[in-house]
Parts: structure tokens; sequence; C-alpha cells
């Protein structure tokens, strides 16, 4: 299951030393629910290499949205080193987010 990030753990995260894949999303956004088992798991099956988060924006956490100018979930950002280097804006394959987060590995 992917870890819930929020401004209280949102510095931990993004400081880490693994990679980061960050996925933005709504309750009521379709393509979100849609995605939301790949991104679990992806989760479980990188599990001590990667960390994998949701940042639900409609729980005050709007600010780490606006931090990386995110218009329109789902958006998924993969992150290493504290610096966004790819992102998915939309619904697409598990294959995808895969493909995005080995390059990071």
């Amino acid at each position: 299951m992917a870890l819930e990030v929020n401004r209280a753990n949102y510095d931990e995260v993004i400081n880490s030393e693994k990679p980061v894949v960050l996925d933005f999303w709504a309750t009521w956004c379709g393509p979100c629910r849609l995605i939301a088992p790949y991104i679990d798991e992806i989760a479980r099956e990188y599990e001590g290499k990667a960390i994998v988060g949701k940042v639900n924006i409609e729980d005050d956490n709007d600010d780490l949205a606006n931090r990386y100018g995110v218009k329109n979930i789902p958006t998924v950002l993969f992150i290493k080193d504290g610096k966004v280097l790819d992102k998915q804006v939309g619904a697409a394959g598990k294959d995808v987010f895969v493909q995005k987060l080995k390059a990071l590995l």
C-alpha cells in the first residue's frame, strides 16, 4: 500500500535517499481511482527500493500540489535527490509508471 504523504511527513519523504513516486489524487477523480491499484502494487513491489506515496489534494495538501505546479490530477511525480526528474499527467498503464521508476533506480 502506498504511503499517505502530507505536510507532516513531506520533508522526510522528499529528502529520502531512495527515489520517490508521488501520486497527487482526489476521491472524486475517476482517473485517479483507475490508477490507484497500480500505485499500490508498485509500492509493494518496490518496497525497500523506492518510496511510493499518495498526496490527497482534498486533505488540505493543496499547497504541496501548488509547490510542484500540479494543475491536473492524477499527476504522478518521479523524484530523486529532491528533484522532479519525470512526471505522468493523467491515467496510464502500470507499465508506464514502472518504466519511469526504473529509470530512477
